[in-house]
């Protein structure tokens, strides 16, 4: 029974190595081909990168944090109305809050 497990084991394996090489192969041919198909019209051939630049990322989260300033259109808008300008979702001080009641924790 040991035997039979380990030559399944092998035969396993060596479907997947099959397997691998022909992806491997494939692979090869496209990139030929694609180098080949640059040769004859002249055009350069450009390698398969990934471009990624980590501080776009960064960049993107803390652009997005930050709160959008009124557009040109909100400032006219506001000031025809006679309003301030500044957005109305501002959030008051901490100790502008009326409507709160304190609450023992639970457990007390």
């Amino acid at each position: 029974m040991n035997f039979i497990f380990r030559v399944i084991l092998l035969l396993l394996g060596l479907v997947f190595a099959a397997s691998l090489a022909v992806a491997v192969m494939l692979l090869a041919a496209v990139w030929g081909v694609r180098y080949a198909w640059g040769r004859i019209t002249g055009k350069p051939v450009t390698p398969w990168v990934m471009r990624f630049n980590p501080r776009s990322g960064f960049e993107r989260f803390r652009n997005a944090a930050q709160p959008a300033g009124p557009s040109a259109a909100d400032v006219a808008n506001a000031r025809a109305r006679g309003e301030s300008v500044r957005s109305p979702l501002s959030l008051r001080p901490a100790g502008d809050v009326t409507d709160v009641r304190a609450r023992p924790a639970r457990g007390e």
